[in-house]
């Protein structure tokens, strides 16, 4: 019995999709610019995001590999990819650009494209619906908490600087602080 590598290829294609979308996140990161924005109280920590991220792009590609082995490249496969496409771009939109407003559009916009992979899916492939529907509430709730901080925080806000890129974020930004404080004593 052979592997079908088609179907291997298949599955490491959707996680390169979801990898590439994903990306995005790590090249327009939160950095200061965040930490200095009103927030809800309600507002996950830092820590969680990349958490809920890494396993609801695992969910997210094996939904649209189980489509795409049901019927290839047919409209509920290019919904699913116009979803990742969406998601990149809510980044480049609340991060780089600084564009709370037009985020939370876009994550309605987002959230749309979301639902209909889950509607599409369904007759298709109930599992990839189904593995879909923690992206569905994670984007709600995201989607709930970029408009409060919109709300909080109208602008206007600064692009977002080449420095600001190259910066080292997380860990690394604040044992580099560290570093810089000990310095300094």
């Amino acid at each position: 019995m052979g592997m079908d590598w088609i179907a291997v290829f298949a599955l490491a294609g959707c996680f390169a999709a979801c990898f590439v979308a994903a990306s995005t996140g790590g090249v327009f990161k939160p950095g200061v610019w965040y930490d200095n924005l009103s927030k809800p109280s309600w507002n996950p920590p830092n820590w969680l995001f990349p958490v809920a991220w890494l396993q609801l792009y695992i969910m997210i590609a094996i939904a649209g590999w189980l489509v795409w082995m049901q019927v290839g490249f047919a409209s509920p496969f290019w919904v699913w990819v116009a979803q990742l496409v969406l998601n990149s771009t809510w980044s480049v939109l609340f991060f780089g650009v600084r564009q709370l407003r037009w985020a939370f559009i876009e994550s309605t916009i987002l959230w749309s494209s979301i639902l209909s992979c889950v509607l599409l899916f369904a007759p298709v492939s109930e599992a990839a619906a189904w593995l879909m529907v923690p992206y569905l509430a994670w984007v709600s709730f995201a989607c709930l908490l970029n408009w409060k901080m919109w709300q909080l925080n109208p602008g206007p806000h600064p692009i977002i600087t080449l420095a600001e890129l190259k910066a080292p974020s997380g860990r690394a930004a604040r044992a580099q602080q560290a570093q810089r404080a000990q310095r300094a004593q």
